[in-house]
């Protein structure tokens, strides 16, 4: 596909994905002291997903995407949610410390990304409890998009990061899996190929603090995990390429663990979030069948 073309579609997808107004949720919870450490929970309003039982609903907890950057939160991601919710599930929506207050092009912050991220899971059984009884907190599914799926696959693994790490828990984490979307799973690959525009190298730092960072935060230095695990990937996706997911899946085989990649043809990076998109069908199904 021409440069030119791929970028018009890339655009349109990102409009459509867009173009639905905020979701307000039904409870908001906070898990720290700063004004984005915060979860919105949406009630399920609907028994659609596959093979849904009578009893509390699955707990499906999101992590947006926006290359870890201040501009893009977790409000361009609520339409997603609702949408979740009405098929079936409970539904969590993190928000989490991006780049520096004021700054578009900064990505992320060191370290305190990923320690919201890590509260925010350690949280969450807890806060589902009281903002969102129809929840079941024992079966839980960490979905995210993006810089957000780097973030899922990231939170899967806490259990295997290196001794030391403050982000390090004694055993995986209570989850059923792990749905990753056009995930920046392979920081390593993302940043050769210039994702987001050298997000990842603003994540970590660009001088020698990106190798003494990059153990404790790339998703593919962090494997076998244990959890089930699937990517799913739209092949016409220029914001977050095709290699990215299939190098994470490629070091997961390498590790004795099958990380499942989906593959979506003709599909970019936002349909997998946009409610009006067919892919985001594909994204339920894949949900349901480590949450049912």
């Amino acid at each position: 596909m021409p440069d030119d073309v791929a970028a018009a579609r890339d655009a349109a997808e990102e409009e459509s994905a867009f173009s639905h107004p905020p979701v307000d949720p039904d409870a908001t919870a906070s898990y720290g002291a700063h004004p984005d450490q915060v979860v919105d929970f949406y009630a399920p309003r609907g028994t659609t997903a596959p093979a849904a039982p009578a009893g509390p609903a699955p707990l499906v907890v999101l992590l947006h995407g926006g290359a870890w950057r201040a501009p893009y939160d977790r409000r361009h991601l609520t339409p997603f949610a609702a949408f979740m919710a009405r098929r079936g599930f409970a539904v969590a929506n993190v928000e989490y410390r991006r780049g520096a207050e004021g700054s578009e092009a900064e990505a992320g912050r060191w370290p305190d990304t990923f320690d919201d991220v890590a509260a925010a899971l350690d949280a969450l059984p807890a806060l589902a409890r009281e903002a969102l009884p129809q929840a079941d907190a024992r079966r839980i599914v960490l979905a995210g998009h993006s810089a957000g799926g780097h973030l899922a696959l990231w939170a899967a693994a806490r259990h295997v990061l290196p001794a030391g790490s403050p982000w390090r828990t004694d055993g995986p984490p209570p989850l059923r899996g792990v749905v990753a979307l056009a995930p920046i799973a392979d920081l390593a690959v993302a940043d050769k190929l210039d994702v987001c525009g050298g997000a990842v190298r603003q994540l970590l730092g660009s001088g020698p603090e990106f190798a003494e960072r990059q153990p404790y935060a790339d998703p593919a230095l962090l494997l076998p995990t244990g959890i089930a695990t699937t990517l799913v990937q739209g092949r016409t996706d220029i914001v977050v390429p095709q290699a990215v997911a299939e190098a994470y899946a490629d070091a997961a085989a390498k590790a004795g663990e099958v990380a499942g990649l989906t593959l979506l043809e003709d599909v970019g990076h936002f349909p997998l979030i946009d409610p009006a998109a067919d892919a985001c069908a594909v994204v339920v199904e894949e949900i349901a069948q480590l949450a049912w």
